[in-house]
């Protein structure tokens, strides 16, 4: 069984007992580990993805390289008790338990590990305009009793909730790191001004109103746009052409 635990805010502790587990994180991101007698945990470089099924994996490998987002993932193998570590450029991390069909929609660079027990898929979120983020994001949802995410924030993160006020978020979708439960709409805000060169740089947001109960993390600090219109595209195209061939319609 895995252990996920938070070391000052800015490394991953996971503790194995028993072995016979598997971790998924981001390729490069061991810093350490410790075990008994000879090193008992190895890594191996996930080539297409960590879901069971190939189209699955096939369509998650296509989207990520045609937007950009194609962050490495490695398959750690455990075969006996250890505690291993990891970490991502100084950022903060945080946990969450997924229960039993319960999801998490995380921004792919924001991903640092998950159990075996998260089923992964990839999603289509729609074609931005002023923004480019936000149009795939990795699904992880619960699927056992020990369904554990780490993400990455840059900053000491805020959480956002309307789960029991009912109230509206609006967020930036370069700065969010990940929400659960409902998808958000997509709101874009032009006027004369956008036309003359006055815009805020706050055209496109992401919004939760009460009928989309969620919570959000979101970072202080935004990411950069690296992503054009005809990639976006490009990938929106290859990703509904898997999705028909292999049959993965929602």
């Amino acid at each position: 069984m895995l252990e996920f635990n938070v070391i000052n805010e800015l490394s991953l502790m996971v503790t194995c007992t028993g072995g016979n587990d598997v971790l998924f994180t981001k390729a490069g991101s061991f810093i350490g580990g410790e075990c008994g007698g000879q090193r008992n945990f190895n890594f191996t470089k996930v080539m297409l993805g960590p879901q069971q099924n190939v189209g699955r994996a096939i369509l998650g490998q296509i989207t990520r390289r045609l937007t950009g987002e194609n962050i490495p993932l490695m398959k750690v193998d455990f075969s006996g008790d250890s505690v291993t570590y990891y970490a991502d450029r100084q950022q903060h991390i945080v946990l969450y338990r997924l229960q039993n069909g319960e999801s998490l929609y995380v921004e792919s660079e924001n991903l640092l590990a998950f159990t075996s027990q998260c089923s992964y898929d990839v999603r289509f979120m729609g074609a931005g305009i002023i923004s480019q983020k936000g149009m795939f994001t990795t699904k992880l949802t619960g699927n056992g009793s020990n369904a554990v995410v780490a993400v990455t924030s840059d900053g000491n993160p805020i959480v956002m909730s309307n789960e029991d006020t009912g109230s509206t978020i609006v967020v930036d979708p370069d700065a969010v790191v990940c929400w659960t439960n409902s998808d958000p709409d997509f709101k874009l805000d032009v006027s004369w001004r956008n036309i003359i060169g006055q815009h805020s740089g706050e055209s496109y947001m992401f919004e939760w109103d009460s009928r989309r109960p969620t919570t959000v993390l979101v970072q202080p600090n935004e990411r950069a746009h690296n992503i054009s219109s005809t990639d976006v595209n490009n990938a929106r195209n290859a990703y509904n052409s898997a999705r028909q061939i292999h049959g993965l319609i929602d």
